[in-house]
């Protein structure tokens, strides 16, 4: 790319007077001629002073920005390298929404001192192809920046093989390097899948700790931010975009704040941290304030990527509230956190990155109702029945779209899935089209991604994603679900309203084949032409049979497509 260099004059306090402790150098952009949404990276030099540059309290630097459109813009940078009272080298990434002429400065302050910096500089973004980042439509729908409308079909890959895991049945499958992030993003890409789920933990990108485990493609760390966590978090955004798949990253999990995790987390205060209880962790305005420094380094480094999805702030993090069941947590503490911590966060994207948490199953009163946290979720296993009216109630209760971010059959790991695969699979299919069919923009995301791998499920996502994408295509930006009734015993429908056309889904959960005929109390199906699709073998067919006499076999699902085209 075209490198500009530009001088830098010295910083200069509000009042006037040179600072004796920072100096400015030189600043580089990448390019002066970028495209809406391609990244853009500013590197600069400073000499300062600091006991911790990852500190914002001690120092921050930031570059302040003014758009086209004259909207202002706050993008924090990162420390890269260099020491107190010697030139450092500092880095901010934008991905910049409007075509036209830009400005910039950068602001630094010391101590919370706030420094004049004579560092400005111009750049022009052109009119590009790009999507733009994801936002939140409705219950139903996320759509790009560009307008265009998307909903997640995918799958948890929440970490990659490790060297020894404890599994009694599946050890040496999850130990299969086959299971890296390089091998199964392509594969879920090649089958349409265009969404996954990662967590930051101890053994999978392990921004926030020095101490690892169970993983040699990490070591050890030192510094604030683990080096070899960056690197890995760098190399798998890469990948997402090359491959086309949006993530979902989870930046802490329960575990990080129970047994082994706790004895080692960075914010424990044996450990140097600022807690000394998990409940801490939630209340202490020193630990808090570590919590914010890390969401400023991610925001830095990361946010310029439109292939991070959403930040989820905790995976699970009722499992943590009720680690100890005798003395639990109080919710108000972690709602009080997660409503500051997204606060925060909202604050300082400038790229507006969708906001989530998630809870197993246990409520935590007041969560659901934050209004920076722009997506709830929970996780069901055990309880594929329950996602329909889950997702429908969550959603119309809290307004707001509702998740289920982990979904299956079993979740016990010390259980042989064997003994019941056909309930797994069948689990693993029927989810994805319980989200497809009712309000929800994420599919439900299955467990288990080793398990379903090794037994051929993963094409399963191309029939998902062939009906999802014919949905969106037809829906003009609404989706509503229809209210329909299917004569038998016990046969599972949705329909779903895209535009002019209908969408029908059916499943015959008995051992016998029925023949059901339907009936819409509010909603007059197009007449036209109807499509029959078979998500086993992922074929379509036009339908020559009647609504009123709809044949399906034993355990068979089948989807209609009622459209007014003739």
């Amino acid at each position: 790319m075209k490198q500009t260099l530009l001088r830098l004059l010295p910083l200069l306090l509000l009042g006037g007077a040179l600072s004796s402790n920072v100096q400015a150098a030189t600043a580089t952009l990448s390019s002066q001629e970028v495209k809406q949404y391609q990244r853009l990276d500013f590197s600069f030099d400073l000499v300062a002073e600091w006991r911790s540059p990852y500190d914002s309290d001690d120092i921050s630097v930031d570059l302040a920005i003014t758009t086209p459109s004259g909207r202002q813009l706050v993008l924090p940078a990162y420390f890269v390298a260099g020491a107190s009272h010697e030139k450092s080298s500092w880095h901010a990434t934008l991905a910049p929404k409007e075509a036209g002429d830009y400005q910039y400065k950068v602001v630094v302050q010391d101590d919370g001192k706030p420094l004049r910096a004579d560092i400005a500089g111009r750049f022009t973004v052109g009119k590009g192809p790009g999507k733009g980042f994801l936002r939140v439509r409705d219950p139903w729908l996320l759509q790009f920046d560009n307008g265009e409308l998307f909903r997640g079909v995918g799958e948890n890959l929440a970490w990659e093989n490790r060297d020894t895991d404890d599994s009694k049945f599946f050890k040496s499958l999850h130990e299969d390097r086959r299971f890296s992030y390089d091998q199964m993003l392509e594969k879920l890409a090649k089958h349409g899948g265009n969404f996954a789920r990662v967590w930051m933990i101890y053994w999978n990108l392990p921004l926030d700790w020095q101490w690892v485990d169970n993983n040699a493609r990490y070591q050890p760390s030192s510094s604030r931010f683990n080096e070899s966590g960056i690197r890995r978090m760098d190399e798998l955004l890469r990948i997402a975009e090359a491959q086309g798949v949006y993530l979902m990253v989870a930046m802490d999990s329960h575990v990080g704040l129970m047994e082994t995790g706790w004895e080692h987390s960075s914010y424990n205060r044996k450990n140097g941290g600022a807690a000394a209880t998990p409940a801490e962790f939630f209340s202490s305005p020193a630990a808090k304030k570590r919590y914010k420094d890390k969401l400023r380094f991610l925001v830095a480094k990361w946010s310029h990527s439109p292939y991070i999805a959403a930040w989820e702030f905790f995976n699970e993090v009722d499992n943590a509230v009720y680690a100890d069941t005798a003395n639990p947590i109080p919710d108000r503490l972690v709602t009080q956190w997660h409503r500051e911590m997204s606060d925060y966060l909202a604050k300082i994207d400038p790229h507006g990155h969708i906001i989530t948490t998630s809870i197993s199953h246990r409520e935590v009163v007041g969560l659901n109702d934050l209004p920076h946290v722009d997506i709830n979720q929970k996780h069901i296993y055990k309880g594929l029945e329950s996602i329909p009216d889950t997702l429908r109630q969550l959603s119309a209760r809290h307004g707001k779209p509702f998740v289920i971010g982990e979904a299956g059959y079993e979740w016990d790991w010390k259980k042989n899935f064997d003994d019941f695969a056909d309930g797994m699979k069948g689990d693993f299919k029927r989810q994805l089209w319980c989200g497809l069919f009712n309000p929800t923009p994420i599919l439900p995301m299955s467990w288990w991604w080793e398990y379903f791998d090794e037994r051929g499920l993963v094409p399963y996502f191309r029939g998902v994603q062939e009906i999802n994408q014919r949905m969106l295509k037809a829906s003009g930006g609404t989706l509503k679900s229809v209210a329909m009734t299917a004569s038998g015993n016990g046969i599972r429908h949705f329909a779903v309203a895209a535009g002019t056309s209908t969408f029908i889904y059916l499943y015959n959960p008995g051992h016998t084949a029925v023949t059901t005929a339907l009936t819409f109390s509010d909603h007059l199906p197009a007449k036209g032409a109807v499509t029959l699709y078979n998500p086993e073998l992922q074929t379509a067919l036009p339908f020559t049979g009647s609504l009123e006499a709809v044949e399906l076999q034993a355990y068979q699902d089948l989807i209609l497509i009622l459209d007014a085209k003739p």
